[in-house]
């Protein structure tokens, strides 16, 4: 009886386990496309931002872009904040990313910089936000896949080990019963054939 219990209630847990799979597939598909884009404009900003970097280190030199940008630290302060959610059991960090500009006027004179220092900071900007936004969607994907393979994992098990092994304990079980059934009738029945042959 208890082994019926328990296989029954491996074999909802196997069923259970199938639908929480499913779900798991839907939401990488559904995030996968979501992903490639934010990496596709991830790689092209950090491209971009590396020509733009190298442009200024050419016109500018590399002690004073250095100096400049030390100056220019003291005017962001860069807010970050991580809260989580939980998403078909997988914890997800949610980042918010806020660069708090201190002073409107930069750091820095026009006349002897750089024109290519302004385009600089702008596409910094949009590269720590394209970099905060990639992450989120790269650490769902990673947390999806592994909870996937965890709960596949499990789905293994109950499958090939635990629903087996229950299945061949219950017929063993079924099988002395079945014996002892078998030898009690033989004995009832000679029972009864010595009272009737006394009578």
């Amino acid at each position: 009886m208890s082994l019926q219990k328990r296989l029954t209630f491996a074999v909802k847990g196997e069923n259970f386990l199938k639908f929480k799979l499913e779900q798991i597939i839907f939401e990488i598909k559904k995030n996968w496309d979501n992903y490639l884009k934010q990496r596709e404009i991830f790689l092209k900003l950090y491209k971009d931002t590396m020509i733009k970097l190298n442009q200024t280190y050419k016109e500018m030199g590399k002690r004073k872009f250095n100096s400049i940008s030390k100056l220019s630290k003291i005017q962001y302060n860069p807010k970050i904040t991580v809260n989580f959610i939980k998403k078909i059991g997988t914890l997800v960090p949610i980042i918010d990313f806020e660069l708090i500009r201190e002073e409107s006027l930069p750091a820095y004179s026009f006349e002897n910089t750089s024109y290519c220092l302004d385009d600089l900071i702008i596409l910094l900007i949009k590269f720590f936000e394209s970099l905060i936004i990639f992450a989120q969607s790269e650490d769902l994907l990673l947390k999806l896949s592994l909870t996937f393979k965890k709960i596949n994992r499990r789905i293994n098990g109950l499958k090939n080990v635990i629903i087996p092994e229950l299945q061949i304990d219950i017929k063993k079980i079924k099988a002395v019963l079945e014996e002892i059934e078998r030898e009690n009738y033989v004995r009832l029945k000679n029972t009864k054939d010595l009272i009737t042959k006394n009578v």
